[in-house]
């Protein structure tokens, strides 16, 4: 679907944005798949009370009929009549309303990852406007809400006609059988109907799912705007870090032809690399590299230190190894100190500074 500003949504979401999306209650969830959790575990849980709960029924019909035409049938009524009443109903209830309740959150949590949030109740204005709330009338997921509802309408009709139809005979004939013979009939009628209905509201449930994954995750997809938007409020706008590092690397570059006139020799090969070195023994054990580049910055660094007179030596396998594994400011490999001093003490020889090496 088309977004303002003309550009669709094609991007994966991000990490941030599904984190966004969490913090504002906006997560994946099938109401229909924690429902039938809910339906199968109430009345599983129901079929294994029912000695419980048929017990519960009886004693209470028990005293009922006990204190029908008794003298104190209203007082019986009204006091310990209703609390047994209330015991009654309590001991029924109560375990299937709990089982329910932990089904509930623990559905809707194993979905949601237990998120938790309080943005998503949180009253907007935006939630008022006529116009948005028409567009949502008429939205992809409403529609197949409603169809949804439809399929689960007409399957129950299917299935209660068809159970009617097969046991019409069979429910006839309670007529005739006794008030324990009967119900225990239809109970198992409404069982029947139950699982039946279990079964078509879990296919339901899985369409259902498989949906409202695809819906969210489309909801949640981004476009090249967002995400560079989303990148610049992270990262920081790549434009500006990539002016800032060319800054940096113009004042780093800066700093090292600064030393240039410094260097006691520049090794090069002959124009692709340069290394300019200095030897201090009172500071230093071996000599340490003061500048190095390649190619147009090499001819740089061999031009500023002919404009002070720094010894150049063409030597190209020894130019190339020390642009390779040397760092700047540091000391070159031991493995260079013999090739290096040789260089050294030809040019100390040249411009009679001997004695830096006694």
């Amino acid at each position: 679907m088309a977004e303002a500003g003309g550009q669709e949504k094609t991007e994966q979401p991000t990490s941030k944005r599904r984190r966004d999306a969490r913090k504002e209650g906006n997560v994946f969830q099938s109401r229909d798949a924690a429902t039938v959790v809910m339906l199968i575990g109430v009345f599983s849980a129901a079929s294994l009370m029912m000695p419980l709960i048929y017990t519960n029924v009886r004693s209470y019909s028990i005293t009922i009929w006990d204190s029908i035409g008794s003298d104190q049938m209203e007082d019986f009524l009204s006091g310990p009549g209703f609390f047994a009443f209330v015991s009654s109903l309590a001991k029924c209830s109560l375990p299937l309303l709990l089982v329910a309740f932990l089904l509930g959150i623990l559905s809707h949590g194993v979905q949601t990852r237990f998120n938790v949030s309080f943005k998503s109740i949180q009253p907007k204005l935006s939630k008022l406007n006529p116009i948005s709330g028409i567009k949502k009338l008429f939205s992809l997921r409403n529609v197949v809400e409603l169809l949804k509802n439809l399929i689960k309408i007409i399957l129950l009709l299917v299935l209660l006609l068809s159970i009617l139809e097969d046991d019409v005979v069979r429910i006839a004939r309670t007529l005739d059988m006794n008030l324990l013979n009967s119900a225990t009939l239809m109970l198992e009628l409404v069982w029947e109907l139950v699982k039946k209905v279990c079964i078509a509201f879990t296919v339901v449930a899985f369409f259902d799912f498989l949906f409202q994954r695809w819906q969210y995750e489309k909801d949640l997809k981004m476009t090249k705007q967002e995400v560079k938007e989303e990148y610049k409020q992270t990262e920081g706008n790549p434009e500006i870090k990539g002016r800032i590092k060319k800054i940096q690397r113009d004042m780093a570059m800066s700093r090292m032809m600064q030393k240039v006139p410094q260097a006691d020799v520049i090794i090069r090969n002959p124009t692709h690399f340069a290394v300019a070195l200095k030897y201090d023994p009172k500071k230093h054990g071996a000599p340490i590299v003061l500048a190095k580049g390649q190619d147009e910055l090499a001819l740089r660094i061999i031009k500023k230190g002919e404009e002070h007179q720094v010894a150049i030596v063409e030597n190209r396998p020894l130019a190339r190894a020390l642009y390779a594994q040397c760092e700047l400011d540091q000391q070159i490999p031991a493995e260079y100190y013999g090739a290096v001093a040789e260089i050294l003490v030809y040019i100390y020889k040249a411009s009679h500074r001997e004695d830096m090496f006694q």
